[in-house]
């Protein structure tokens, strides 16, 4: 969950939405709270905002948590940096510098703080500032001077004044109070220039103040948008190349961009050949692996697969090398599973379908990931078919029925249905080891894929009947029995079955007139009224014309019951005690 969420929060953060992110690192925080780099991640959002004391706090957990780790340090130096206590910035960075002499980004970290000392040296009306407030005399002056005077009597001034001793720098922060600029007036002599110039003390206050310059802040943005599941491609900026370096390297982007919208042109006409030497050429030109994305969809419409592969693969290194977005890389990884998949190679489709969503969530590679699944699993099956296998696994399976071993039976019979899925023998015969083991709903599949395979195997009726029996669908299991009988007077079967047959639906049969056993007309009609099927057989116009034919001559009765329909709807009228005979 803290990995999700810090994903989120990377993401929130290449596109600049740093609340967002700064909500997601706080959620990781609260489910793994010992975790360095989320307390780095959110620093690096915080100062973003500019929101320095923030940043700090962070940091410093950060370095909390784990001493050795540089970026740490970084943070802090960043953060520090912001608030312009240059000189904290400086050892910040320089404590890292002590872990990783040899870390860049450090060392550009600390060339920006000393940049910023160096271009405020001019002029430091800091130094001056601290000196002047830890002058013995600083309370007779401001009590000598009639401007300041009263102000010795403020204790919420005297507090400000004790903090601004301690770090002169926050005077800065505390310009807004007309109190603080009386004071830094009358302690850099302004009040004594205005007097001199015509100028009011509180304005020129308000313009030295400005003189010393804020110095530039190395905001933390990502190298690249390809921030998932790395700290490190949340890096402080670096010093702004040179206008000329900027320019070389727009020209050769420019450059490289016709080159690609050219293998577009070639790409659309499918003169994959053409499209290809382009795509080439931009990624010589400029290094951005979109194009080398492109390239690879180029060898793959033009069957090149092994080219395609090794295409993605050096689009994928250079990417993480790159920091490329992370959706550029899971096309690449996408696009790799695709063309494993067109070879045939369905374990290692699947492999890079699955690393292609672990870097982004796409629908379409989800659907593709379902697919190549799919078709594993069924060339699994195929490739497991095996005819002489499988009549050694019914043999064994048959030997195991007949000692009583049950368990073992189902076991062969489950290998015979996997080994010769279309002969309708091992779905029957595990069907019949189901009966055994008081699984008929088990059974009863087995029976239903069996006639499925075989509509004419009337041993799969027979075993679904008894299914039904052992269930208590007794009306169910008449329509079996009925089934049963009728496949079997037919070829191959011509009636071997018929005594099982009888045997099953006089069973049946016994059931039924069990359980309306002492019942009264009345209650027979009750329980008839609650059973669908049966209702729908009476009021049925067919049926109800048959049964007034027998009421007046029994003996039609017996005509109509060559119907094999009509047949099965009396058998069940009989089971019910609807028709009594006798």
């Amino acid at each position: 969950m803290a990995d999700q969420l810090k994903a989120q929060g990377n993401a929130a953060f290449a596109k600049k939405d740093f609340e967002t992110a700064i909500d997601f690192f706080t959620q990781a925080i609260n489910v793994d709270p010992n975790n360095h780099v989320l307390y780095s991640n959110r620093s690096a959002s915080y100062a973003s905002l500019k929101k320095y004391d923030d940043a700090l706090k962070d940091a410093e957990k950060c370095v909390s948590i784990k001493p050795d780790w540089v970026k740490g340090y970084s943070r802090k130096g960043a953060a520090l940096h912001g608030l312009g206590d240059l000189q904290a910035a400086s050892q910040a960075y320089q404590k890292g510098l002590d872990i990783d002499p040899d870390n860049t980004q450090l060392k550009n970290g600390l060339a920006s703080v000393e940049n910023s000392m160096r271009s405020s040296s001019s002029f430091d009306p800091f130094a001056q500032l601290s000196s002047k407030l830890n002058d013995p005399e600083l309370l007779q002056k401001i009590s000598a001077n009639p401007e300041t005077s009263a102000l010795l009597a403020d204790p919420e001034f005297m507090q400000k004044l004790a903090k601004i001793q301690q770090n002169p720098q926050s005077l800065l922060q505390e310009l807004n109070d007309p109190r603080v600029v009386k004071l830094f007036g009358v302690l850099m002599g302004i009040d004594q220039m205005a007097k001199e110039t015509g100028n009011s003390a509180p304005a020129a206050a308000s313009n030295a103040s400005s003189t010393p310059a804020k110095p530039a802040t190395p905001e933390p943005t990502p190298a690249s948008t390809g921030a998932q599941t790395e700290d490190v491609s949340m890096e402080e900026s670096t010093e702004p190349e040179q206008d000329n370096e900027k320019r070389e390297k727009a020209e050769k982007k420019a450059a490289a961009d016709a080159e690609k919208l050219k293998g577009n042109e070639h790409y659309k006409k499918r003169d994959f050949p053409v499209a290809i030497e382009h795509y080439k050429k931009a990624w010589e030109m400029f290094k951005d692996i979109t194009y080398l994305n492109n390239l690879a969809a180029a060898y793959y419409e033009a069957d090149e697969l092994d080219e395609c592969l090794k295409t993605c693969q050096m689009a994928v290194d250079e990417g993480r090398e790159a920091r490329a977005d992370f959706k550029l890389i899971a096309k690449a990884l996408g696009r790799m599973g695709t063309a494993y998949q067109k070879q045939g190679d369905f374990t290692n489709a699947i492999e890079y379908f699955q690393r292609s969503l672990t870097e982004h969530r796409s629908p379409d590679i989800l659907t593709k990931l379902k697919e190549t699944e799919k078709a594993k699993e069924k060339a699994d099956r195929e490739a497991y078919v095996n005819p002489e296998l499988a009549e050694q696994a019914r043999a064994k399976g048959n030997e195991l029925f007949k000692a009583g071993d049950f368990a073992g039976a189902i076991k062969e019979y489950t290998e015979v249905t996997k080994r010769a899925p279309n002969d309708p023998r091992g779905f029957s015969n595990r069907a019949a080891a189901y009966l055994k083991v008081m699984a008929p709903a088990e059974a009863i599949r087995d029976c239903n894929t069996a006639i499925g395979i075989d509509a004419t195997f009337a041993k799969a009726y027979l075993r679904k009947a008894q299914g039904l029996f052992m269930l208590k669908e007794y009306t169910k299991c008449i329509d079996a029995c009925n089934e049963a009988s009728e496949v079997d007077r037919k070829e191959p079967n011509t009636g071997k079955n018929a005594r099982e047959i009888e045997k099953q639906l006089a069973m049946v049969m016994n059931a039924m007139a069990a359980q309306r056993q002492n019942e009264t007309e009345e209650e027979t009609m009750a329980r008839i009224q609650k059973d669908p099927e049966l209702v729908s057989i009476l009021q049925d116009p067919v049926m109800q014309t048959i049964l007034s034919q027998a009421r007046q001559n029994p003996s039609a009765l017996m005509e109509h019951m060559k119907n094999p329909s009509v047949k099965s709807k009396v058998e069940k009228l009989i089971a019910a005690g609807v028709i009594r005979l006798g």
